[in-house]
């Protein structure tokens, strides 16, 4: 019997794992794929590895969030690489483009120099998310209150009030692939948090995300836990008014004291059968919540030699393209991903091309296992390509001439590896409006019952990083979480001292 069961293999359940058994408990992981990662798999075609999920990571730099938190993780010797300072992101609406550049100093100058009379609401923007990022740990220390009052705040509002310019607006707005912008939702906290960490610093890795998800699994194996693939849990018994056992296969039962999910909330209340432990309200207000659209992704290989290596990421838009409003199926806007060559040279071995997709316009195939969805699932995704590679055609005008092949994904594959519901990108959707109901806390009803991962407090790598503690903090308290507070403030006074002698 392990002490503590975690259901899935992502980033937030190996997460829980590694510090739960790092502070001596026997834990099972159960992931019902044949590899671990979730979202940060890996996959092969020829010699070229692919991400599933996985592109670029902010705050990585020392004194900076991620950094503390993957040093905890012993994450950091990973052949990490940083993007382009001067240009990590670039955001193109028609034809101008626009460079973002990393520090929040610099990010202003460069901003200011192509919005001169916007000057003053650039670095008031700047200096905002500066503060909201120095205080994302306040969430780990003693007497924290829950959710900042920020998740109450509109995102969109702000940014209509804080910056007069449109365009100004549309391109501070420009990297939203990195979430859901919806003018009538999207809080504050989540749009001030994710960018922040980006202006901070920005990184990708060299050979995939799966390196993560293996490092972790590596040290839980190393502690004493167990981790298992083919290990779907198909569902969970009660008694007590607690979960008793959960059933692997249909077929083999474990118990343990406690139950960490992974998974998407709605699908790990479905797993708990009827009338045992949870009333029906909770069942409804879980399965009721809206999810975040999904992506469609198209993973390029490219010839040798026919493309240069591109140290940043570009946001393409359409002209017209209301990116708070925008219409998933319209392809109005596309990111653009270059992986590290694995060699180091400066020619590019692939791109990925990705964009907002919702569950609507693939569902009628969800029935149908994968890889037999049918010629008309295909046709639709070469269409989808089609439009993909029309939008950035201007931008990268040798790339149809480069591609050598393309293998493509939906929100149907996401469902499939991930049991995202809807093939949900980002999660539940959070709503301002609506704070106490859709951003979630990690207990549940059940009191031996756990939830993590990005449909609890923040979406995205830093996120679900800092929600792994935060679950694991209901079994172990807060204090769990004081060498990743130390290293913090330790870079940070460190990062003063240096300035001043400087």
């Amino acid at each position: 019997m392990s002490d503590v069961i975690v259901i899935g293999s992502g980033l937030g359940g190996l997460e829980c794992a590694y510090i739960l058994a790092r502070h001596g408990m026997k834990v099972t992981v159960l992931e019902q794929d044949s590899f671990i990662g979730g979202c940060l798999g890996t996959f092969r075609r020829g010699d070229t590895v692919f991400d599933t999920g996985f592109h670029y990571v902010g705050g990585l730099g020392e004194g900076e969030p991620l950094y503390s938190l993957f040093k905890y993780f012993d994450l950091l010797d990973l052949p990490w690489q940083r993007l382009d300072t001067e240009c990590f992101d670039e955001v193109v609406i028609g034809d101008e483009a626009f460079p973002l550049a990393n520090g929040h100093r610099r990010f202003a100058e460069r901003l200011s120099e192509h919005f001169p009379s916007e000057r003053e609401s650039i670095e008031k923007y700047t200096c905002f998310l500066k503060d909201v990022g120095e205080h994302i740990f306040d969430v780990f220390r003693k007497g924290s209150s829950g959710p900042s009052p920020l998740f109450a705040r509109s995102a969109y509002e702000y940014l209509n009030s804080t910056v007069k310019d449109s365009l100004l607006r549309k391109v501070l707005s420009g990297t939203s692939l990195k979430m859901e912008l919806r003018a009538d939702t999207l809080p504050l906290y989540v749009f001030a948090q994710i960018n922040n960490s980006f202006i901070q610093s920005a990184w990708r890795l060299r050979g995939g995300g799966s390196q993560i998800a293996d490092r972790i699994a590596d040290n839980i194996r190393a502690m004493g836990g167990e981790i298992r693939t083919g290990a779907a849990v198909t569902s969970m018994k009660g008694s007590n008014g607690r979960i008793s056992e959960v059933t692997v296969n249909n077929e083999e039962s474990l118990s343990a004291d406690w139950i960490i999910s992974g998974a998407h909330p709605a699908f790990t209340i479905s797993l708990i059968e009827d009338n045992v432990c949870l009333r029906n309200i909770y069942r409804d207000r879980i399965s009721s919540l809206q999810n975040t659209y999904g992506m469609f992704t198209a993973n390029i290989r490219l010839k040798k030699g026919m493309m240069p290596y591109r140290n940043s990421n570009m946001y393409v838009h359409r002209p017209d393209t209301d990116l708070w409003r925008a219409d998933p199926s319209s392809v109005g806007s596309v990111m653009v991903s270059w992986a590290v060559p694995p060699d180091g040279s400066d020619t590019a071995e692939s791109i990925d091309i990705l964009a907002p997709m919702g569950w609507n316009e693939v569902k009628e195939w969800a029935d149908r296992p994968r890889g037999r969805r049918g010629d008309d699932y295909v046709r639709f995704k070469s269409d989808r390509t089609e439009a993909c590679l029309e939008t950035v055609g201007r931008r990268l005008p040798g790339l149809r001439d480069a591609i050598d092949g393309i293998f493509t994904s939906s929100p149907l594959s996401y469902s499939s590896h991930t049991s995202s519901v809807e093939g949900s990108a980002y999660g539940i959707r959070k709503d301002c409006n609506n704070v106490m109901t859709t951003v979630l806390a990690p207990r549940t009803p059940v009191p031996n019952l756990l939830l993590t991962g990005q449909s609890l407090n923040l979406h995205g790598i830093l996120g679900v990083s800092v929600t792994s503690f935060l679950t694991c903090m209901e079994i172990l308290g807060p204090g769990i979480a004081g060498p990743v507070l130390d290293n913090y403030n330790d870079c940070k006074r460190s990062i003063t001292k240096k300035n001043r002698i400087l």
